[in-house]
């Protein structure tokens, strides 16, 4: 029998991987070429060449006893220096290895994060719409998520005056995703700006230490003239969170990092404590191949003009057809109003014209659904009949 803590986490599991599931199913019916499945965040664009390159020179010629073997529980100095150096190379800062520690992943950054933050009873803030996901990672310490109500006027930008309503003497945290999961929204370098001054006047009323955990898994992928601020630089008890999922097209392989800034407070014991919680929550470190080919590769990117094209032609195709969509400044999401209250039965609507969506319930923002467009540009183009179906219905 499985924990009592556990039991409402697996009933109340995932409805994107549900949906992705559901996919697979109509996908050996009806083939899968005509399913068109918006359910998961899995690239459709294969990881850089130069990053298989660097893998298999790595295999052929590093030394087996390092490659396959253990390492600092922070990761490879030399993994972590070129990081620190892609890093300041982009934003002019001054990071060393000191300031890095590597990470299974983004999942396994926030989860150190929140065991070297968090204790029982102590509360983190997150701007809904958001990765539900979080409150998992929340509750794996004992403390508790604090919801802020999501801000359709402002473009799903966070409610600050809401947020400074909501903190008390037990917020430890304010989780921060930039671009949006799941809206697409970038917050802009004027909205951090009075996010960092809500808080730094929070901790100073409080007399506590407030962080931004910034979490930034799509920082690389913005269109036009979109800009990711980097977080550091507007306030000083940060944690930067983040994978190379998005940014290399490798979600199965399970890489990113912690950034720890040097101002930040006791950053030192922090960075400490970070490398020290991925062995006591079973990590122990980042996968060694992994991390030597990112020391090789850190200014490889994927084609985000990819990406760029498929959300255009969504949101053009469904504003066309009466939806009403945030148009989408980053990561690969649209986020699209439902015509119903219900937005799950809506998603079910879509579902049998074999369209999968996740409904924005899923993410604390009802009323709402999402479309994944990290897909084949063809399932893009072979949706929209499928989607105007469902829209005649409610549009004419």
């Amino acid at each position: 029998m499985i924990s009592n803590s556990m039991r409402p986490r697996v009933n109340g599991s995932s409805a994107i991987r549900r949906m992705f599931e559901e996919g697979k199913k109509l996908a050996a019916v009806y083939g899968p070429e005509n399913v068109y499945d918006f359910s998961l965040g899995n690239p459709n664009v294969p990881a850089p060449d130069e990053l298989k390159d660097a893998m298999i020179h790595i295999l052929e010629t590093e030394d087996p006893l390092k490659l396959h073997g253990y390492m600092s529980n922070a990761g490879f100095e030399e993994t972590r220096q070129a990081i620190a150096e892609d890093l300041n190379s982009r934003y002019g800062t001054s990071y060393s290895a000191a300031n890095v520690v590597m990470t299974a992943g983004a999942g396994a950054a926030m989860n150190i994060t929140m065991k070297s933050l968090l204790d029982p009873g102590d509360e983190v803030v997150v701007f809904a719409p958001y990765f539900l996901e979080y409150n998992n990672y929340i509750a794996n310490f004992g403390a508790v998520p604090v919801m802020v109500s999501p801000d359709p006027e402002s473009g799903f930008m966070p409610n600050i005056a809401e947020m400074v309503s909501r903190i008390t003497p037990k917020t430890r945290a304010v989780i921060v995703n930039n671009p949006n999961n799941p809206t697409g929204a970038v917050y802009p370098a004027e909205v951090i700006t009075r996010l960092a001054d809500a808080l730094r006047s929070k901790q100073e009323e409080l007399g506590t230490v407030i962080y931004i955990i910034s979490d930034e898994p799509y920082r690389e992928l913005v269109y036009g003239e979109a800009k990711v601020p980097h977080i550091p630089d507007f306030y000083d008890n940060t944690v930067v969170c983040y994978s190379y999922s998005k940014s290399l097209s490798l979600p199965g392989e399970r890489i990113g990092y912690v950034l720890v800034p040097s101002r930040s407070d006791g950053w030192e014991e922090f960075a400490l404590s970070l490398a020290t919680a991925n062995r006591f929550l079973g990590i122990v470190n980042a996968p060694s191949l992994q991390q030597l080919a990112i020391a090789r590769c850190t200014e490889l990117r994927s084609n985000v003009g990819f990406y760029e094209k498929n959300g255009r032609d969504l949101y053009e195709g469904l504003t066309a057809m009466g939806f009403s969509c945030i148009k989408p400044d980053g990561a690969f999401y649209l986020w699209v109003k439902s015509p119903i209250d219900d937005d799950a039965a809506f998603c079910d609507e879509l579902k049998d014209e074999r369209v999968l969506a996740t409904p924005g319930s899923a993410f604390m923002g009802p009323g709402y659904f999402r479309l994944s467009y990290c897909v084949s540009h063809e399932t893009v183009v072979n949706s929209m009949p499928g989607f105007r179906k469902v829209a005649e219905r409610y549009f004419g």
